[in-house]
């Protein structure tokens, strides 16, 4: 029975040497995906290429106006050897209609900043409510004063364009600061 003891000990103590050494060799690939089809985002990305090895990070191009896919990515997985074997499964692989290109990064060809908010779900920036909420917000009497005098000079300026070609035209005047609804003035 002792014999038997020693025989797995040194079978357990030989396998996890040998990983340990590989994994510190090895690091760490990115490789590009083009071509992206339609429906292939972050998830289904992930989900899918996860049964080739582990996959570290996923950056999925997007439009930052609409948040729309750019169908471009970059995947970094555990090791380059997984790396390089996804590159040469998948280039040119068939998927919703389209080819996939896919090419293996080397390191200095990787940016710093490549997976700069990667596994993290893409916001649209709400730019029309930002917007919205900046001409909502009630302005100072310095500024009203400033767009009171900015209209009474774009007005003035019309009026002799108007009068130069022999249009006689009088403008409604500009509602003062203190004519102004209280709730649009702020002290």
């Amino acid at each position: 029975m002792s014999s038997t003891k020693e025989k797995k000990q040194k079978k357990t103590n030989i396998a996890p040497k040998a990983k340990a050494s590989s994994e510190i060799s090895d690091k760490p690939g990115v490789i590009y995906v083009g071509r992206i089809p339609h429906g292939f985002y972050e998830h289904e990305m992930k989900n899918y290429f996860k049964q080739f090895g582990k996959v570290l990070k996923i950056r999925l191009s997007r439009n930052k106006k609409t948040g729309s896919s750019k169908h471009y990515a970059w995947i970094q997985f555990e090791s380059t050897a997984v790396a390089e074997i996804v590159a040469k499964t998948m280039d040119n692989y068939l998927m919703f209609g389209h080819l996939l290109k896919v090419k293996v990064l080397a390191d200095d060809q990787v940016p710093e900043n490549l997976f700069k908010g990667a596994n993290r779900r893409f916001k649209k920036i709400p730019w029309n409510k930002l917007e919205g909420r900046k001409l909502n917000k009630p302005l100072s009497r310095e500024r009203w004063q400033r767009r009171i005098l900015k209209e009474e000079k774009r007005r003035l300026e019309k009026a002799n364009k108007l009068k130069s070609i022999g249009y006689d035209f009088e403008s409604p005047k500009i509602k003062t600061i203190d004519q102004l609804s209280t709730d649009k003035v702020v002290d």
